[in-house]
Order: C-alpha cells, then sequence, then structure tokens
C-alpha cells in the first residue's frame, strides 16, 4: 500500500482498526520518521479517542481505554537490553484481552512474543510503503 501523506497514513490506521480484535500483537517496523505513531494514532481515533497520540520512546508505553477495550501502545527504541522488558512486567500488558501496537520490536526480541500481525513501514522519497503480513 502506498502512502502519499500524513492523512492517508492516518486512513490506512482507520481501515486497519475494522479488523481488530482482543488478543493481537501487532508489530511496526521500520526507520524513525517513517509513520509509525501516525498510523498508531489513525486506529485510536477510528476507534473514538480524542486528544493526542504521542510514541512513547521516553515511556515505553501509552495505555488507551476504548469502549472497555485495553490498547497499548510500546516504542521500545530507547530499550537497550530486552530483560529491561520483563522488568516492565511486559507480559501483564501482552494479554488476551488487549491489542497491542509495538514500535521496534527487535529491542524485544527474546522477551517479545511471535506478532500476530507485522507491519513494516518504508520510506520512499516522500512516500511512505506498507506492507502488511498477518502471522
Amino acid at each position: 500500500m502506498k502512502i502519499e501523506n500524513e492523512l492517508e497514513m492516518l486512513q490506512a490506521g482507520a481501515v486497519f482498526a475494522k479488523g481488530l480484535r482482543p488478543g493481537l500483537l501487532i508489530f511496526l517496523i521500520g526507520d524513525l520518521g517513517a509513520g509509525k505513531t501516525t498510523f498508531v494514532r489513525g486506529v485510536l481515533r477510528a476507534l473514538g479517542h480524542v486528544g493526542a497520540v504521542k510514541s512513547p520512546t521516553y515511556n515505553i508505553v501509552e495505555p488507551y481505554e476504548l469502549d472497555n477495550q485495553l490498547f497499548y501502545h510500546f516504542d521500545l527504541y530507547r530499550v537497550s537490553d530486552a530483560e529491561e522488558l520483563e522488568y516492565m512486567g511486559i507480559r501483564d500488558y501482552l494479554r488476551t484481552d488487549t491489542i497491542s501496537f509495538v514500535e521496534w520490536p527487535d529491542k524485544g526480541e527474546g522477551i517479545l512474543p511471535v506478532a500476530d500481525v507485522v507491519i513494516n513501514f518504508t520510506i520512499n522519497g516522500t512516500k511512505r510503503v506498507l506492507e502488511m503480513v498477518a502471522k
């Protein structure tokens, strides 16, 4: 899927939101500025979230609750050792009743379970290319 601008990235997130179900773990893979957080913003807004959706780079995780559904948005960019995820209780977040988005999942290798969906974000000039793979 080719994305021309921020609005289209938000729309792609909104379309993706229609297929979400509890228990999903979604990995978002791509360089800085590839649109990962914008995509999550599109998902959450489509599901009724009002307010900011920011990258959880410093907090590592941002929780959202929409219609009694818990969503977690992780950004592991600043994680230097996957064991840090054990200390923060990552397994308590990744439950069958939550939906989790994880940016920079390679930083959690060996600790994170296998994703249900992997979305690759590629920068191609001013455009973005999304490739989604369901496991």
